[in-house]
Protein backbone atom coordinates (compact mmCIF):
# COMPACT_ATOMS: atom_id res chain seq x y z
CA UNK A 1 0.00 0.00 0.00
CA UNK A 2 1.07 3.55 -0.91
CA UNK A 3 0.77 6.33 1.25
CA UNK A 4 -1.47 9.55 0.37
CA UNK A 5 -0.83 13.04 1.95
CA UNK A 6 -2.34 16.54 0.68
CA UNK A 7 -1.57 20.25 1.98
CA UNK A 8 -3.69 23.04 0.91
CA UNK A 9 -2.49 26.35 0.71
CA UNK A 10 -4.17 29.41 -0.21
CA UNK A 11 -2.34 31.85 -2.48
CA UNK A 12 -4.62 34.68 -2.40
CA UNK A 13 -4.18 35.34 1.21
CA UNK A 14 -0.71 33.17 1.71
CA UNK A 15 -1.32 31.30 4.28
CA UNK A 16 -2.34 27.57 4.60
CA UNK A 17 -5.98 26.92 4.11
CA UNK A 18 -7.72 25.94 7.31
CA UNK A 19 -11.02 24.06 6.71
CA UNK A 20 -11.17 23.21 3.08
CA UNK A 21 -13.80 19.70 2.89
CA UNK A 22 -12.30 17.56 0.52
CA UNK A 23 -12.90 13.52 -0.21
CA UNK A 24 -10.58 10.83 -1.68
CA UNK A 25 -12.36 8.54 -4.23
CA UNK A 26 -11.91 5.72 -6.75
CA UNK A 27 -12.47 6.61 -10.32
CA UNK A 28 -15.78 4.26 -10.36
CA UNK A 29 -16.97 7.12 -7.52
CA UNK A 30 -16.49 4.86 -4.41
CA UNK A 31 -15.99 7.28 -1.88
CA UNK A 32 -12.70 6.55 0.57
CA UNK A 33 -12.27 9.30 2.72
CA UNK A 34 -14.53 12.78 3.64
CA UNK A 35 -12.56 15.05 5.81
CA UNK A 36 -11.44 18.43 6.09
CA UNK A 37 -8.23 20.60 6.42
CA UNK A 38 -6.66 21.67 9.52
CA UNK A 39 -4.58 24.90 10.38
CA UNK A 40 -1.68 23.70 8.92
CA UNK A 41 -3.67 23.40 5.36
CA UNK A 42 -2.89 19.75 5.70
CA UNK A 43 -5.23 16.56 6.45
CA UNK A 44 -4.70 13.98 8.42
CA UNK A 45 -5.78 10.56 8.04
CA UNK A 46 -6.23 9.85 4.37
CA UNK A 47 -6.12 6.10 4.18
CA UNK A 48 -3.33 3.73 2.51
CA UNK A 49 -4.22 3.46 -1.33
CA UNK A 50 -3.24 0.29 -3.53
CA UNK A 51 -2.20 0.90 -6.81
CA UNK A 52 -4.71 2.50 -9.29
CA UNK A 53 -6.25 6.06 -10.41
CA UNK A 54 -8.14 8.18 -7.33
CA UNK A 55 -9.69 11.51 -7.60
CA UNK A 56 -9.56 14.22 -4.32
CA UNK A 57 -11.99 16.73 -4.37
CA UNK A 58 -11.64 20.22 -2.65
CA UNK A 59 -14.64 22.08 -1.96
CA UNK A 60 -12.78 25.97 -2.66
CA UNK A 61 -15.67 27.95 -3.09
CA UNK A 62 -17.18 27.06 0.41
CA UNK A 63 -13.82 27.87 2.07
CA UNK A 64 -13.42 31.51 0.28
CA UNK A 65 -16.61 32.59 1.37
CA UNK A 66 -15.66 31.46 4.70
CA UNK A 67 -12.77 33.77 4.48
CA UNK A 68 -15.29 36.43 3.43
CA UNK A 69 -14.25 36.37 -0.25
CA UNK A 70 -17.35 37.70 -2.59
CA UNK A 71 -17.75 35.73 -5.46
CA UNK A 72 -19.33 35.48 -8.63
CA UNK A 73 -22.69 33.59 -8.52
CA UNK A 74 -21.48 30.89 -10.04
CA UNK A 75 -17.87 31.13 -8.57
CA UNK A 76 -14.97 30.62 -11.83
CA UNK A 77 -13.92 27.58 -8.91
CA UNK A 78 -16.78 25.80 -7.12
CA UNK A 79 -14.90 22.42 -6.72
CA UNK A 80 -11.20 21.48 -7.59
CA UNK A 81 -11.22 17.59 -8.70
CA UNK A 82 -7.74 16.53 -9.22
CA UNK A 83 -7.41 12.72 -10.70
CA UNK A 84 -4.19 11.21 -10.41
CA UNK A 85 -2.67 7.70 -10.83
CA UNK A 86 -0.70 5.25 -8.14
CA UNK A 87 2.22 3.32 -9.86
CA UNK A 88 4.50 2.56 -7.25
CA UNK A 89 2.45 0.03 -4.94
CA UNK A 90 4.68 1.12 -1.12
CA UNK A 91 5.54 4.78 -2.29
CA UNK A 92 4.39 7.99 -1.04
CA UNK A 93 2.22 10.16 -3.27
CA UNK A 94 1.60 13.94 -1.94
CA UNK A 95 -0.99 16.16 -3.72
CA UNK A 96 -0.89 19.59 -2.80
CA UNK A 97 -3.31 22.08 -4.23
CA UNK A 98 -2.29 25.84 -4.44
CA UNK A 99 -5.32 27.61 -4.80
CA UNK A 100 -7.13 31.18 -5.27
CA UNK A 101 -10.66 31.60 -6.17
CA UNK A 102 -9.86 32.08 -9.59
CA UNK A 103 -6.60 29.66 -10.27
CA UNK A 104 -4.93 26.41 -9.09
CA UNK A 105 -1.80 24.48 -9.79
CA UNK A 106 -0.72 21.06 -8.01
CA UNK A 107 2.40 18.62 -8.68
CA UNK A 108 3.24 15.22 -7.46
CA UNK A 109 4.83 16.41 -4.05
CA UNK A 110 7.28 14.45 -1.76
Amino acid sequence: MSSLSTHVLDTAHGCPAAGVALSLATMTGTVLFEGETNADGRCPGLPDVSSGCYSLTFAVADYFRGRGAVLPEPPFLDVVRIDFGIADPVGHYHVPLLVSPFGYSTYRGS
